[in-house]
């Protein structure tokens, strides 16, 4: 098998083949990427927390296992870079937060545990922002992260760190989570793959609400089969699953061998806007060209009949339940006269935990029967097409400094969550859906879609993005983006001959409810 310049550039299928073949080794592949992480993190900052000597410890162990011949799991040696909002046992875990600057956890959370089980490689954590409340990886602990094609541009967030770390090299895999797109929209402006399973694919093990679509821990990868691999792992039914009351009985094994799907006979559903929510011209304008080059690769394309446009009301009403679910214990600790003007935490959450107090439970009654209905009505879509195709976020990637785009196409921004609707809508519903790079967009950073299918259909629809994946790879224009990590190394240099960081410092927080909606 044909080897890249690098190995921290082998996508973990091809990795995973050659460490088992004994023509790789752990350790070899931990120093490749490790060495990646060194030439170009000050140009981007995504990896906020590493012990590179326990890293390269579990990999020499890895090695030395396989060649006794002991049995090793399905990631065993694979570096993965683990979201700094998921505890790891003996690592600081912060939460992008700067009260937990010195949290070392005595155990890790289950999605962890199921990663380290696999003989993963725990490589580091991966920037957030505040409790991963934003969809701009920025915070006050560590900074921002900026976009590896561009780092003066947001990566998005909330798994922003994740996503730059694969889109840079410095680790095959990766974990995320997502609420109202945070799996989605940093792997569309990144680069990268990203899979937001039906919920209750991956157990969260510290989940608070017996139900919901919110709060979905997934995989984050560079190749579709890479992200189904990782599934494999995260979505297995340890001792830690049954902690979580939505977990479902599943084959988690059944993920790593992916249907064969022929992309001639898909059935694709598009839309711009899933409705009528807020999009920008430039997206819509990539977003075209797109549909055009895809009509010509499946069986058809048409325009779906999807209206979501009031799915963000419902969302900031469910939004309000969950906060108020979530925090009404620990509300205290953001005491402002605890620290600073805000506890040293995320304003959005106390502005939120407090609009979620004056929300009715009729309110949230009526959200909860429309959540229903918009659900029924989406999946209906799936007795005409395989899969409905949109745009993963509304607008290209913004200068970082900017919390949210205050205005589209100069249509004003009217809350935090406006510009985020494709995907927020999509959480509502909570179908299935895959992050899948689409080339580049008129700026110069990457395009990508979202490709939803009916509930409980991942494999399938990981298949299928694997299917659309390849054809998109004969394309030029829609075949994924790389990063240029040789410019990115010339400015970490030039960085470090300044002695100081691209993103050391991050901009004021807002916390107005009416303006800063997560």
């Amino acid at each position: 098998m044909p080897r890249p310049t690098q190995p921290c550039d082998l996508d973990a299928t091809s990795a995973k083949a050659l460490l088992e073949a004994r023509e790789l080794s752990a350790v070899e592949l931990l120093e490749s990427c490790l060495a990646r992480a060194d030439d170009t993190d000050i140009a981007v900052n995504a990896l906020v927390v590493r012990d590179d000597v326990a890293a390269r410890s579990r990999a020499q162990a890895i090695d030395d296992a396989r060649a006794r011949g002991e049995p090793l799991g399905s990631l065993a040696g694979l570096p993965v870079a683990v979201k700094d909002i998921q505890a790891t046992a003996g690592l600081t875990t912060t939460y992008g937060a700067v009260p937990f600057a010195d949290n070392v956890p005595d155990a890790d959370d289950g999605i962890v545990a199921r990663v380290r089980a696999a003989g993963a490689v725990i490589i580091g954590k991966t920037n957030t922002p505040e409790l991963s409340i934003g969809a701009n990886t920025v915070n006050r602990l560590f900074g921002a992260t900026g976009n590896p094609f561009d780092p003066s541009l947001t990566c998005g967030g909330s798994s922003g760190g994740s996503a730059v770390a694969l889109s840079c090299g410095m680790a095959p895999l990766a974990t995320g989570s997502d609420h109202g797109g945070s799996l989605r929209i940093p792997a569309s402006y990144c680069g990268v793959v990203a899979h937001r399973s039906t919920p209750g694919t991956v157990a969260h093990d510290e989940r608070t609400i017996g139900r919901t679509n919110y709060s979905v821990q997934g995989p984050m990868a560079r190749t579709v089969a890479d992200a189904a691999l990782l599934l494999s792992v995260i979505a297995g039914r340890d001792r830690d699953a049954r902690r979580d009351p939505m977990a479902f009985p599943l084959d988690a094994a059944a993920f790593a061998d992916l249907p064969n799907v022929d992309v001639t006979s898909l059935r694709v559903g598009v839309s711009a806007d899933l409705g009528g929510l807020l999009v920008s011209d430039a997206v819509r304008t990539v977003f075209a060209d797109r549909v055009e080059r895809l009509a010509g690769i499946v069986a058809a394309v048409t325009e779906a009949d999807v209206d979501l446009s009031d799915a963000l009301d419902v969302d900031w009403q469910l939004r309000s339940d969950i906060f108020a679910t979530n925090y009404h214990r620990s509300i205290h600790k953001f005491d402002p006269d605890a620290a600073g003007s805000d506890g040293g935490f995320n304003p959005n959450i106390r502005a939120t935990y407090d609009e979620a107090l004056n929300t009715t439970v009729l309110d949230i009654a009526k959200a909860r029967r429309r959540q229903v209905e918009l659900y029924r009505a989406t999946d209906a879509l799936f007795d005409t097409f395989d899969v409905l195709v949109c745009p993963g976020v509304s607008v290209p990637p913004f200068d970082w400094h900017q919390l949210f785009p205050a205005e589209i196409d100069g249509q004003p921004v009217r809350n935090y969550m406006a510009w985020l609707g494709l995907s927020a809508a999509l959480t509502v519903v909570g179908h299935p859906t895959t992050a899948l790079p689409c080339g580049l967009d008129g700026q110069g950073t990457p395009f990508g879609l979202q490709i939803v299918g009916p509930s409980y259909s991942d494999r399938r629809l990981l298949g299928i993005a694997a299917a659309l994946e390849a054809a998109f790879a004969a394309d030029r224009v829609m075949a994924r983006p790389m990063p240029d990590v040789g410019w990115l190394s010339t400015l970490e240099t030039a960085c470090r001959a300044e002695g100081k960081l691209v993103h050391a410092s991050a901009p004021p927080q807002q916390g107005a409810a009416g303006d800063s909606r997560h």
